[in-house]
């Protein structure tokens, strides 16, 4: 069952977050995903959703999915969103046809244009919260967005240190390396990158989900975590010292490195915070593996909040009316929570307690 955290508090009526959202490709899956969850009773009570998108477009998905009685209220700027309604900026948006399950470029600029209004609304601070339907990374290129990605493009638009974050409940896994060639991951382990991801991590573990003292479990790149340099080395020359420098300077609680097969399979997994995995399909096999489509994909590290749910555009299930919502109802959920924990964090830490030298020889001593 899809619920937001019971133990988030979210804010009044009067102090609803304004999500802008991305409406992904035009031909995939997104502006349905965006109208099932929408239409979803309960969902206005949390936020006031702004969507940047075709109106053209969205009418389409809106008579395929036969939401007749639901209609979205078309505005020109954030300031005229309104509460209780699912609010549409089409404004630069391109005037185009849905063609579900085609891949074409024109789809990929649409995204690519909304995708651009959403990241805006929220770093001009006219929006507080960045929710991104999906997009089809073959065609990105071409239509101007030159990243690998949603999480670098963020990272160079926030100006931030992006890194990856797969959520749901409990279960937390980030990655080491993204969006590179499985051969170059080898070449990219270093123990800087480590030591900054992992510091990052457990910064983000404290600021957006508000656990006290993180505890980070670190999986190995080789099999058998390299059985003693068996069957590679980076385990002994890299990730354990790395580890031991941070649980003796830094005072973490991290541990590993683990097997990722052992680790996940036997549920390992539960007695941790975090999970740091070495690259993409190693962290994302065993966290879909386990969550199925409740998982979503947060971009921490950022000065903004942005959730995602964790597939790709989906081009067979477009128009179907088949396509599933619940990753991005959980997106939206992920979202306000994080906001709420980062708000909270940002208020008990704005005017810390000095301590006088006096007090800190004696708590020391």
């Amino acid at each position: 069952m899809i619920k937001p955290n019971p133990k988030i508090t979210y804010p009044e009526a009067t102090e609803k977050p304004i999500i802008a959202i991305s409406a992904g490709d035009i031909n995939g899956v997104g502006p349905e995903i965006i109208w099932q969850c929408f239409a979803t009773p309960g969902m206005f009570s949390m936020c006031i959703p702004v969507v940047f998108a075709s109106g053209k477009v969205m009418a389409f998905y809106k008579k395929n999915l036969q939401l007749e009685a639901f209609s979205f209220h078309q505005i020109k700027s954030i300031d005229e969103a309104q509460e209780g309604k699912l609010n549409l900026i089409q404004e630069h948006m391109p005037n185009l046809l849905a063609t579900p399950g085609e891949r074409t470029l024109e789809g990929a600029q649409a995204a690519f244009a909304s995708l651009e209004a959403a990241t805006e609304a929220v770093l001009n601070g006219k929006a507080d919260i960045l929710v991104t339907a999906p997009i089809d990374k073959s065609f990105m290129v071409e239509a101007g967005m030159n990243f690998p990605g949603h999480t670098e493009y963020l990272e160079h638009k926030a100006s931030g240190k992006a890194q990856m974050i797969m959520c749901h409940e409990s279960l937390r896994v980030a990655l080491l390396t993204g969006h590179i060639p499985l051969e170059d991951v080898p070449k990219a382990i270093s123990p800087t990158l480590l030591k900054d991801h992992i510091l990052r991590f457990n910064q983000t573990l404290i600021q957006d989900f508000a656990i006290t003292k993180p505890k980070i479990a670190v999986l190995a790149l080789n099999p058998h975590a390299g059985d003693q340099g068996r069957f590679g080395n980076q385990e002994q020359e890299v990730i354990l010292p790395t580890l031991q420098e941070l649980r003796s300077q830094n005072n973490l609680l991290v541990a590993g490195p683990f097997p990722a097969d052992g680790f996940f399979g036997s549920g390992n997994y539960q007695n941790f915070d975090g999970v740091l995995a070495m690259y993409h399909d190693q962290g994302l096999t065993g966290f879909k593996s386990i969550t199925g489509f409740e998982g979503v994909n947060f971009t921490a590290g950022l000065p903004i909040v942005r959730v995602s749910p964790d597939h790709g555009p989906a081009f067979d299930l477009a128009g179907t009316g088949k396509a599933n919502p619940t990753s991005f109802m959980q997106a939206v959920y992920h979202a306000l929570d994080i906001q709420k924990c980062r708000t909270l964090y940002k208020e008990i830490t704005a005017n810390p307690l000095k301590i006088p030298k006096r007090r800190e020889r004696e708590r020391d001593d």
